[in-house]
């Protein structure tokens, strides 16, 4: 009897091909932590199997290492079969959801954010300009000063502490409907805004537009456009998760892009996942096929239509951070080192275990600090000292790695890929070459 009941079970198909090899253990951040088989991918899979098959309840025991697991996909990459494992995790998170609903605070906190909240582009901004207003008011300094953020957990004040400082305008704001192509028109493209990075990055989304327009294509916003649903997937919202999925779907589709761009590595992975995100679904399953084969990551895409190598130095040595669902979601992997490259002044020291996880995962660093910590400990431990700035192509990792930086007393910057080719552009226009 199969105790998966609700939409969307891990099917058969994906977890029957894992032959129990092993090759996934020491890719798994959470096996090398804890030793534990349970918290490793073979563990999760054999797991998912059982519940699927009877064997087991949704009982804690399932739940824990479903939701311990930071679905960076390292496993994928390692494992010979080509088991599924990020996805397996994330439909296993859907049916734990309709069994096990969140209550109390943490359902209250999930409900307003991952439902209320981060679908709702309106609200969003409302949250930002209160943020604005806490790091603008003076209010920051009074309670820092106060001592009162000692009373939140230790992974909260470091947070606070490394949060950009939020735009007045969001992207969305900023941004017209369609930023024109200088020189010869190539394309058109579609812009996936995002809601972290059109609230708290809208400087990246800006440079972004710039670079596109740059290369020669024409930028729409479409201003119906959505969150990706990331985060709802990764928590088991699917049905939050798949309402966005069909407003960003007509957005674009409607819009008759070329392309549709994303400079968010865990937003670009949910992206081009539409299609099984949206099979069950008779209206939007088509269209969602003709959207994934539109989605491409801003330094894929670059590399894939050609760019011109901007002219403008940027003198700086510089280290990269494979996000997880860049490299092992999306196999993204050489096209951001070949956009450093291109730029005159950069150069690119490698980091050790470049693309093992910091930490961040979403928002895993917020529910599973005892975890995200020492993660991200071992990943500042492998940042090259002589490097200036890391780089890297995912908000999330960016705010994990500027906590690394403040807790380790580091100065490097932390810096988007697309931000270091802006930055050459304007060199460029600046010395008029």
């Amino acid at each position: 009897m199969n105790n998966f009941k609700w939409p969307d079970p891990p099917s058969v198909d994906k977890y029957s091909v894992c032959v129990h090899c092993g090759l996934c253990l020491q890719a798994c951040p959470t096996y090398l932590e804890t030793g534990n088989e349970a918290q490793s991918p073979r563990g999760r899979v054999d797991l998912i199997k059982a519940v699927s098959e009877g064997r087991m309840a949704i009982n804690e025991s399932f739940i824990d290492p479903v939701f311990r697991c930071l679905d960076c996909r390292a496993c994928e990459t390692a494992c010979p079969s080509g088991v599924q494992v990020g996805t397996l995790i994330e439909e296993a998170r859907g049916q734990i959801r309709q069994a096990e609903p969140l209550t109390g605070f943490k359902g209250m906190v999930s409900s307003v954010f991952l439902k209320g909240i981060f679908p709702n582009p309106g609200r969003l901004k409302a949250l930002g300009t209160l943020t604005r207003l806490y790091q603008k008011s003076g209010m920051r300094k009074l309670v820092r000063g106060t001592g009162a953020m000692r009373l939140l957990p230790r992974h909260l004040q470091d947070m606070e502490r490394v949060m950009p400082e939020v735009s007045a305008r969001t992207s969305r704001e900023v941004l017209p409907p369609l930023v024109p192509a200088i020189g010869e028109k190539r394309g058109s493209v579609g812009l996936i805004l995002g809601c972290v990075m059109d609230v708290l990055y809208a400087d990246i989304n800006l440079a972004t537009a710039r670079v596109l327009a740059r290369n020669g294509f024409d930028v729409m916003v479409p201003q119906a456009q959505t969150c990706c649903g990331a985060l709802q997937v990764h928590a088991g919202e699917r049905p939050t998760a798949k309402l966005m999925a069909r407003q960003n779907i007509d957005a674009f589709l409607e819009a008759g892009v070329d392309y549709i761009i994303i400079n968010a590595a865990g937003c670009g992975a949910t992206l081009k996942e539409y299609e099984d995100l949206m099979q069950s679904d008779q209206e939007y399953a088509h269209k969602a096929g003709q959207f994934v084969a539109k989605v491409r990551d801003i330094a894929e895409f670059l590399v894939e239509v050609g760019y011109e190598a901007p002219k403008g130095r940027v003198d700086v040595k510089v280290t990269y951070h494979d996000a997880c669902h860049l490299a092992h979601a999306q196999k993204v992997r050489t096209q951001p080192r070949q956009l450093l490259h291109s730029i005159p002044g950069v150069e690119l020291i490698e980091m050790r275990d470049s693309d093992v996880c910091c930490g961040s995962a979403g928002i895993y660093n917020l529910t599973h600090p005892d975890m995200a910590e020492p993660i991200l400990d071992k990943k500042m431990a492998n940042v090259p000292p002589e490097a200036e700035i890391l780089v890297m192509g995912n908000p999330g990792c960016m705010m994990q790695m500027s906590v690394g930086v403040h807790r380790k007393a580091m100065d490097q910057e932390v810096v988007h890929t697309i931000s270091l080719m802006d930055r050459a552009y304007e060199a460029e226009k600046r010395s008029g070459a």
